[in-house]
């Protein structure tokens, strides 16, 4: 993968080394020592130097990014990878059902890991696969992937930083009361299994859910959720801690005659800034076809 970042030095930089500079634009420490072992990564006014250099005003900057090792555990596989967003420096993916993000036992050549593979294989881009915001095997919707090193390490303060911000569409059981509330319980895992979770005041971890009803049916409520912390099956735990499992939900909804064939809970709104220009960027996913059989209507 290559990139090429451009920059006119401005007087608060002057006789800063380009290391702090680097750090300032959002590069991490291990971005910078990466940079340092290509040829020709740092030119100060077309000559390649140290990071210790001191810049001075009106200097002109390039970082060369060369990434050319891929992830060659992920095996390419053409599978429905449908782009909503892409640019040089990110890729924001509507993710379908029944599609893990990555390889795992049993999941080798099935994932959002093998289609991204796939994409850049048939472009000869070398491509390690670095997901942001990860998804649950069936949930559907938005996922961000960076598409180098520098993008993955922005984005990924932004999570922790929650300037990444994530609503979810969701339907669960029952109509909850207040229709519009907080859950704030420490979420932790079931002892003896590496994939459920389950509340626990005195191991978990903190996490916070923003739930609101946005339409009531016969025996089901439609939901917007916004996430305050991004804890493993947080929506799904938390929901099913007020007496409101999401419909499908097999892992802790365990009605029977559900009437959706997985859990019914879709990424639907990511908003950030662009991790190296800034710019506002929103992005929806439509309402999934399997929610509008269940007669939800569209969300605006």
């Amino acid at each position: 993968m290559e990139r090429i970042f451009q920059y006119t030095i401005t007087s608060e930089y002057e006789n800063k080394p380009i290391d702090f500079y680097l750090k300032s634009m959002g590069f991490s420490s291990q971005n910078i020592i990466e940079l340092k072992k290509m040829p020709e990564s740092i030119l100060l006014n077309g000559l390649w130097v140290y990071t210790r250099t001191l810049l001075h005003t009106g200097d002109s900057l390039t970082i060369h990014l060369s990434e050319t090792s891929t992830s060659d555990k992920i095996k390419p596989v053409l599978l429905p990878f449908p782009i909503v967003y892409e640019d040089e420096d990110i890729l924001v993916v509507n993710k379908p059902a029944d599609m893990p993000i990555h390889p795992s036992q049993n999941n080798y050549e099935n994932t959002l890991a093998n289609a991204a593979a796939f994409y850049f294989t048939t472009q000869n881009i070398p491509f390690t696969f670095r997901c942001i915001n990860r998804l649950d095997r069936n949930t559907t919707g938005l996922t961000v992937i960076a598409k180098h090193m520098v993008s993955a390490n922005i984005l990924g303060k932004m999570v922790a930083d929650k300037t990444l911000e994530r609503e979810y569409l969701a339907i669960c059981t029952g109509n909850p009361q207040p229709s519009e509330g907080i859950i704030e319980k420490p979420i932790g895992r079931v002892q003896g299994s590496t994939i459920e979770r389950c509340i626990d005041f005195e191991h978990g971890d903190y996490a916070v859910t923003r739930y609101k009803v946005l339409e009531t049916g016969a025996d089901f409520a439609f939901l917007s959720l916004v996430l305050g912390t991004g804890r493993t099956h947080q929506i799904r735990v938390h929901m099913a801690s007020i007496g409101h499992p999401l419909l499908g939900d097999s892992l802790y909804n365990a009605a029977p005659g559900q009437k959706i064939k997985r859990q019914a809970l879709h990424s639907y709104r990511l908003s950030f800034p662009h991790p190296i220009t800034g710019q506002s960027l929103v992005f929806t996913a439509p309402i999934p076809d399997d929610f509008l059989n269940l007669g939800i209507h569209n969300y605006h």
